[in-house]
Order: C-alpha cells, then sequence, then structure tokens
C-alpha cells in the first residue's frame, strides 16, 4: 500500500497513493458514514482548477485526488519523487471500490448519466461482482437545478442507505456535485468520468499500450472529435507548457491562493 501524501501539481494537491491505499480510505469513510469527496484527475480535470480559481478551492478541499492521467503521474513523481509505479485510473478504481463494497457489505448508488445507460451498467457490474449490493441508480437531470431540487435529491439518495455513491456527470459538474453534497450525504462521493459508459459498454477504453504511454487523450480523441479537440488540443500544450514552469522554479503556484467559490451551483 503506497500513500505519500498530497503534493503540489500546478496549484491543486494531488495525493500519492496507489489503488489499494485509495481503495482503503473510502472504504473506512463509507463504512463510518463520513463524507468524502474524491476525483480520479488527468489533464484536463486538473486543468480545470488551474483555470478557474473559485474550482481550484473545491479540489484543493477534496479528502481524496488520485492521479488519474499518466501525465499527472510523470508530474508527481518529476516534482516530488515520489516514485509512483502506476496511476490510479479512474475506471478501474469504480471496479476496485465495487469489489471491496461486495465484500465488505457496502451498498453503492450511481447518479449521472441517462436511465439506459445506468440499466446496462448495473447488468454489467452485477455480472461481475455478484455480492455487490446497488442502492439505486439515478439518472442525471442534465441541468443546473434548483434549491428544492437539491433539497429532494438528498432525501432520495439518503433513503436508499446507500455507503457510497460514484457519480458520472462529466468534468467539473461532477466535482462540483461531490463538492457541494458530501456534507449533506454524509459518504463518499467519487467523481468517475467516462466509468459508467465505459463499464456499461458505451464507449471503448484505449488499448493498454496507449494507456501505459500517456496517449489515452488521443485515442479518445479520434473516438469524439467533435466533442473533445477543444479539450485535448488546446489544454494539453498549455499543461506542459505551465509544468515546464513550475519544474524550473520560474513560476509558484500555491494551492492555498484562492477563496470559496461565492454561490452554490447545484448540478444534477
Amino acid at each position: 500500500m503506497i500513500d505519500r501524501g498530497k503534493h503540489n501539481v500546478l496549484g491543486i494537491r494531488i495525493d500519492a497513493v496507489d489503488y489499494e491505499a485509495a481503495v482503503e480510505q473510502i472504504a473506512r469513510a463509507a463504512a463510518a458514514r463520513h463524507p468524502m469527496a474524491v476525483s480520479a484527475l488527468a489533464v484536463h480535470g486538473l486543468m480545470t482548477g488551474v483555470l478557474d480559481p473559485p474550482h481550484s478551492y473545491r479540489l484543493n478541499s477534496f479528502e481524496l485526488l488520485v492521479p488519474d492521467g499518466q501525465p499527472v503521474r510523470w508530474a508527481l513523481n518529476r516534482l516530488h519523487g515520489v516514485q509512483l509505479g502506476e496511476r490510479v485510473y479512474g475506471p478501474n478504481l469504480m471496479l476496485e471500490i465495487c469489489r471491496r463494497a461486495a465484500g465488505d457489505g457496502l451498498p453503492v448508488l450511481f447518479y449521472g448519466g441517462s436511465a439506459d445507460l445506468l440499466e446496462a451498467l448495473t447488468e454489467r457490474l452485477l455480472e461481475r461482482f455478484p455480492g455487490l449490493q446497488i442502492a439505486g441508480a439515478m439518472p442525471s437531470q442534465f441541468r443546473r437545478l434548483t434549491p428544492a431540487e437539491r433539497d429532494r435529491t438528498v432525501a432520495e439518495i439518503r433513503a436508499t442507505e446507500a455507503a457510497i455513491t460514484f457519480v458520472g456527470l462529466g468534468c467539473p459538474r461532477q466535482e462540483v456535485f461531490a463538492y457541494e453534497f458530501r456534507r449533506a450525504l454524509s459518504m463518499p462521493l467519487i467523481a468517475v468520468g467516462a466509468a459508467f459508459a465505459f463499464h456499461a459498454g458505451r464507449l471503448p477504453q484505449a488499448p493498454d499500450y496507449l494507456q501505459r504511454r500517456g496517449l489515452e487523450w488521443f485515442y479518445r480523441l479520434v473516438q469524439e472529435p467533435n466533442r473533445l479537440w477543444r479539450r485535448y488540443l488546446l489544454l494539453n500544450p498549455l499543461y506542459l507548457s505551465l509544468l515546464s514552469l513550475q519544474l524550473t522554479g520560474l513560476r509558484q503556484f500555491d494551492p492555498h491562493r484562492t477563496l470559496p467559490p461565492d454561490e452554490e451551483i447545484l448540478y444534477g
């Protein structure tokens, strides 16, 4: 088990952990019904915080931010010498959490995506983990929620008696959800990005040899060019440029430079 603490990458404090340590933290919080916000950050997720100071505050308040992308793991190793041998890939982390939840009897809930996506997701996960207790699956409303809808969502999730909620709203909406709902729900809220679509069989994953080389972004760009070209072709070079400034000491990135967001953004 590897847990070498949080470290600054462009002003975002990423946890230098492996799968085992991440799952252990989440399982302990779930069993104790402690609030916990978790996200697996690749370059895009990290850069949403770098470019948006209020969102940087949100991310830096998370109990656990794992290095989802190889470039984020490489940055941790180069900047801080943490010697992480592998990234903590969000879709795989989701499977490891489900395996632990099945073994520990911790009910899970899935929030986000469409109703048919969630149906396919839960069917496949139950085939893979027969002992998994699925407390519920709530589709996204694909818009901002009113305060009354927020209260109703909290009540509905609480009523399921779930111990862990996976949130698949897309970045950064899912991180906003985890930040704003964790106290009210008192459980780990895990922002998992495209993991719902991957595990439901709706979106192909990059081959392992591309993932190991940090080229998953290229595979996804080819799959969804119209939606993702701005994300990867603009943010990736900017990430490398800013990282070079941090590596050389030409620019300091202070994780404590920002204030809380002025208002809630209630995504659902």
